[in-house]
């Protein structure tokens, strides 16, 4: 009895430093492999013990012809595919027949193949996606299919990798399944001394998804497609795009506060191609108050792991961050400038405001509080602005929420004015107003608050109201 036929690898490539969502795909790709592969051989089986009509002829295995047929149509798919692609590059000026090549992401024999057809014979390929063993400006061009960039753990690293490697005036070709102009802009910002070339869609026919991106970059030196962040925000007309698909803002002053359905930004774009994932939340107060019973629990994440950074100047809540080892608290009040502070505290607050963290008031600069000081408690505050231009880039994706009692005002101004916001991706601002009129203890009215989100969203931030 012949051997049991291989089944085809083509489908199961190494999931190691693969991201979260590119395993998880892989995983149900091997169910289905699996239960192909089940099948498939109890046929195989079958027919290997199944008598011959004829006893003069010798048993055959169609099962096994099945097997192999099945694999050298899938390796010829793949060849056809990566032979297409690299002769339109040939065709677009791209590559040459000369041209030092390095291909990743794929099974080597589809790739030499490919190229081979395509009359590029000088080239190398490699499944790693995080570190490349090659030297400094070795290639002319550098290839990247879908299963080798978007799947990188380490899509940071890996940028460097490729930029490393590319020669000067070298191209860079990544394939890639994002499919919105956030995610694509975010991919680019990953490679600061590339020029974008031309994207274009390409049809995907036998895979589980509908189309690749294709993005073509330049490596040109002493280009740099960033620069400083100050004041005002760059706003291109894909943010633009954004603001106008989320929730409308309240303009008419709620009678009575009321749950409201949020549209998150990471449920509109893909996330994959930042840095670092960061949550601040300021004004945290307790763990519960929003870290453990809003972020944890109810803010899409897209199974990144984000950096949780609680600021919360009163003392009262510090001994409990203590246990949190996943949350970094920062003991000190935001404020625009570094700068003793003092910090209200409602003269009755209630039990239940009092479990719930609440009842804490308006922070004031020592400087124009000082007949107040029978009734504040005086704490440390630090230029939130410039903490965050020092801690953050556009490279990294960032999720502010902000509950000051009524300092927002002061802050974001601090923020624009500084340039500081423009690294912020997502907002999410309680605005504190004289509501309906009953109380002095805040000086703005509604439409203060409707001008702010407005102001803000004009900059292109996405901003939410926080619990009207």
């Amino acid at each position: 009895m012949s051997s049991s036929p291989r089944f085809p690898y083509a489908f199961i490539p190494p999931l190691s430093e693969f991201t979260a969502f590119c395993r998880q795909r892989r995983a149900v790709q091997l169910v289905y492999v699996v239960i192909f592969l089940v099948l498939t051989n109890t046929i195989y089986q079958i027919m290997e013990n199944t008598p011959p009509d004829d006893p003069d002829t010798e048993t055959t295995t169609e099962a096994n012809q099945v097997y192999k047929s099945f694999e050298a149509d899938i390796d010829q798919h793949f060849t056809n595919y990566y032979k297409n692609i690299f002769n339109t590059l040939k065709y677009d000026g791209f590559v040459t027949w000369d041209s030092k090549i390095l291909a990743i992401g794929a099974k080597f024999h589809t790739y030499t193949v490919a190229l081979r057809d395509a009359g590029l014979g000088n080239s190398l390929s490699t499944k790693r996606n995080v570190d490349l063993p090659f030297g400094n400006d070795t290639f002319d061009v550098v290839y990247s299919t879908h299963t080798g960039f978007d799947c990188s753990e380490k899509q940071a690293v890996f940028a460097k990798e490729l930029e490393r490697t590319v020669k000067p005036d070298g191209f860079l070709v990544i394939h890639t399944e994002a499919d919105d102009l956030y995610s694509l802009n975010s991919l680019l910002d990953l490679f600061e001394s590339f020029r974008l070339v031309r994207t274009r869609e390409i049809e995907v026919i036998f895979w589980s998804i509908p189309e690749i991106r294709e993005v073509v970059m330049k490596k040109q030196l002493g280009y740099r497609r960033r620069r400083d962040v100050v004041g005002n925000c760059s706003v291109p007309a894909f943010k633009m795009e954004l603001i106008r698909k989320m929730e409308d803002l309240v303009l008419e002053e709620p009678v009575k506060r009321s749950p409201r359905k949020i549209k998150y930004l990471t449920s509109i774009v893909d996330i994959d191609f930042k840095t670092r994932y960061v949550y601040i939340d300021v004004g945290a107060k307790s763990y519960g108050s929003s870290i453990g019973s809003w972020f944890k629990k109810t803010y899409p994440k897209q199974n990144k792991k984000f950096e949780i950074f609680a600021i919360e100047g009163n003392q009262k809540f510090h001994e409990e961050y203590k246990s949190r080892k996943k949350v970094t608290l920062l003991p000190f009040e935001a404020w625009v400038r570094n700068e003793s502070l003092f910090f209200e505290i409602n003269r009755d607050p209630s039990p239940k405001n009092e479990e719930k963290g609440k009842g804490m008031g308006r922070v004031q600069s020592a400087q124009t509080s000082t007949t107040f000081v029978n009734a504040m408690n005086k704490i440390q505050g630090f230029d939130f602005a410039a903490w965050v231009k020092s801690s953050f880039t556009e490279k990294d994706f960032v999720v502010v929420k902000m509950d000051v009692e009524g300092a927002e005002f002061d802050l974001i101004k601090k923020m624009v004015e500084t340039g500081a916001v423009c690294l912020v991706d997502e907002m999410f601002v309680e605005c504190h107003y004289n509501r309906w009129k009953r109380s002095m203890k805040y000086q703005k009215r509604y439409k203060d608050c409707l001008e702010l989100f407005s102001s803000l969203r004009d900059t292109g931030i996405f901003v939410h109201q926080w619990r009207l």
